[in-house]
């Protein structure tokens, strides 16, 4: 699960010159990590010289033991080390899913409108919970790993616009494809696999607006085609294939007019 993580800073004014350039300069290394989801540098307007760093990491695992074990860390630490002992705070945060946007903010992506990693996570539990007693989908997943609803939340979390957790920790989409080489996925399954999961989002409390539920079911439709697809004995075996990005299509979220 991504987590956010604050450092708050208070750094005297003949300094903050010189501080917000050396963020920038860490900033370069910071972007490139695939443990960093985004960040964010920002000055009180209330108490100049108060700043506070945002940045979500794809998770506190990413962090501590991705990131600060990276080249990138080394690059980063080097920039920003003059400022350390200026550190007021530094800790990390999980989300609550108590989040939203006002009227005129752009459309959030699909993974901030259904409740983030936390709704994702209720909906795969559920749902491979049902799979266990599917006549139809029981056999597709027999000996499942018992970690597999967790790894399916990260992959559709970051195809639906959320921290790229599952191309940090499992390997992106080639890996997702590959999961399917060889099991003959019939075109039964598949529909009971898109059936099935659609009366979950309804049972977990999923968004029902016409607007989420075509976009989340035409990835449903996409995905599992595809996956039927790289299932078939004579499927080429794909071996490198980018991770799909799903948004709101023609039909962003519904705001009546007052």
């Amino acid at each position: 699960m991504s987590t956010v993580e604050y450092i708050r800073y208070l750094i005297p004014e003949s300094d903050r010159d010189a501080f917000t350039a050396a963020y920038r300069q860490a900033a370069v290394p910071l972007a490139s990590s695939p443990y960093c989801v985004d960040y964010e540098l920002t000055e009180s307007v209330d108490e100049p010289g108060a700043y506070i760093l945002r940045i979500r990491w794809t998770s506190v695992q990413g962090h501590l033991e991705g990131f600060r074990r990276s080249p990138e860390f080394a690059a980063f630490f080097a920039a920003i080390k003059p400022y350390v002992e200026a550190i007021q705070e530094m800790r990390h945060y999980a989300d609550t899913g108590v989040s939203g946007r006002g009227p005129q903010s752009e459309p959030p992506s699909l993974y901030d409108y259904l409740g983030g990693a936390a709704a994702l996570e209720r909906l795969t539990r559920a749902f491979y919970a049902h799979v266990a007693d599917d006549e139809i989908l029981a056999p597709v997943f027999a000996g499942m790993d018992g970690e597999h609803p967790q790894h399916v939340a990260l992959f559709l979390g970051e195809v639906f616009g959320g921290p790229p957790a599952y191309s940090a920790e499992r390997g992106g989409h080639p890996h997702m494809v590959s999961r399917h080489f060889g099991r003959a996925i019939t075109e039964r399954q598949r529909r009971r696999w898109v059936a099935l999961l659609q009366d979950t989002a309804d049972e977990v409390g999923l968004p029902d607006d016409p607007e989420f539920r075509a976009a989340f079911t035409g990835y449903l439709e996409w995905g599992t085609r595809m996956a039927t697809m790289f299932s078939a004995p004579d499927a080429p075996r794909v071996l490198q294939t980018p991770m799909p990005q799903w948004g709101w299509g023609l039909t962003p979220p519904y705001h009546p007019e007052p």
